[in-house]
């Protein structure tokens, strides 16, 4: 037995919060429920367009964490090579976080931390030129994410998740990160 489900007509299926980072967005699904499940956009050029965002997607990628306190980041690319992420936890929960690393920013050097979740279904849109990490708060947190450039060790910069300067609180104790990671040097303003 099957069943056919008309919904009325919508136009809108992407809800962008701003954050205290220019141009950064937490993004909520609108969700269309009806017996079968429900349907969600979870990617819109044209919505991104309304807020004036230009997303070209040249990377999707996707990090499984084993184990809750796993820190991944903060990274970011310059010039020529930077990069814009949409990021979304698929599976479990995480803390992202982004830096504002752009000097002519109204908000440079302000960090902003939200927590995405596959139950929240919340995506965070990072524009260029900030750090962006994340914790797991699960075991077996995965999380997917496009970004607009291709990945170019030459022009990646990165923020050591316990630099004095940001003071950024994470939710765990950092149970896992990589030597990279650990061996930023703290941030010194150009």
């Amino acid at each position: 037995m099957g069943c056919l489900i008309k919904h009325p007509g919508f136009s809108v299926l992407m809800i962008f919060h701003p954050t205290a980072v220019a141009g950064a967005f937490v993004i909520e699904l609108v969700v269309l429920e009806d017996d079968r499940g429900f349907f969600a956009r979870a990617f819109c050029e044209k919505e991104f367009a309304g807020q004036g965002i230009a997303m070209h997607t040249a990377q999707v990628n996707l990090s499984h964490n084993h184990h809750k306190g796993t820190l991944r980041g903060l990274h970011y690319q310059v010039e020529p090579s930077p990069e814009k992420k949409f990021v979304r936890c698929i599976s479990g929960a995480i803390w992202d976080v982004i830096i504002d690393m752009r000097p002519d920013s109204p908000t440079y050097l302000r960090h902003f931390g939200v927590e995405l979740s596959a139950a929240n279904r919340r995506a965070l849109f990072v524009p260029e030129g900030c750090a962006h990490g994340y914790q797991a708060l699960e075991d077996g947190a995965e999380v997917l994410y496009c970004v607009s450039a291709s990945h170019s060790p030459a022009h990646e910069r990165g923020i050591r998740h316990d630099d004095p300067r940001f003071g950024i609180q994470w939710p765990l104790p950092v149970t896992c990160i990589s030597q990279k990671d650990r061996s930023w040097p703290d941030f010194q303003p150009v």
